[in-house]
């Protein structure tokens, strides 16, 4: 690899972890705000379930503007067209219930759980993209299972939080594996 290359590799390495750090915090943070008002569909749960697929999409934006490499365009674009429409579906799904909010939830983290492995399996070579690997498989199976909780007698949003911090332990993991490998370029 030539020293451009390198270099630009290292540069993408870098923001992706700070992205990732950021991501980390935001789950975490959004999730013991969701755990203390998500047992019933008030305006800071709504404001909340709302909420989080819009960061995704600043997130991609930022994911997007920063990488230089290994630019994955379309998955990203994708991402962010898709965590907006879910934004929009969320505010028109808490008019009819917590059921409706799960399935529209679910079928969010199916969707960009594909998206999320697809974008990091392209990515794998500049390293820590294992977690995000297997938190993209993992959100697709929650998603089913948001999907099917919807329909049971249980459905919580608490859940929802549940899937957040894992989530963000996800990206906290990638971006501690990014931060070895730029120390080790530099």
């Amino acid at each position: 690899m030539s020293t451009t290359a390198e270099s630009s590799a290292v540069g993408t390495a870098t923001s992706l972890r700070n992205l990732y750090f950021v991501r980390f915090g935001f789950a975490i943070v959004w999730a013991a705000c969701m755990f203390a008002v998500g047992s019933s569909l008030g305006p800071v749960t709504i404001g909340l379930l709302v909420l989080y697929p819009l960061f995704d999409v600043a997130a991609a934006i930022v994911d997007f503007r920063s990488s230089k490499t290994a630019r994955p365009a379309v998955g990203l674009y994708f991402n962010m067209a898709l965590s907006l429409l879910t934004a929009i579906a969320l505010g028109v799904a808490v008019t009819s219930g917590i059921p409706a909010v799960l399935r529209i939830w679910g079928f969010w983290a199916i969707t960009a759980g594909i998206v999320q492995l697809i974008v990091a399996i392209r990515r794998y070579k500049l390293g820590g993209q294992w977690a995000m690997i297997l938190s993209g498989g993992i959100s697709t199976f929650a998603g089913t299972s948001f999907i099917l909780m919807a329909g049971g007698p249980n459905a919580m949003l608490t859940a929802v939080a549940g899937y957040a911090v894992l989530g963000g332990i996800f990206f906290l993991v990638s971006a501690l594996r990014l931060h070895r490998v730029t120390r080790q370029a530099s």
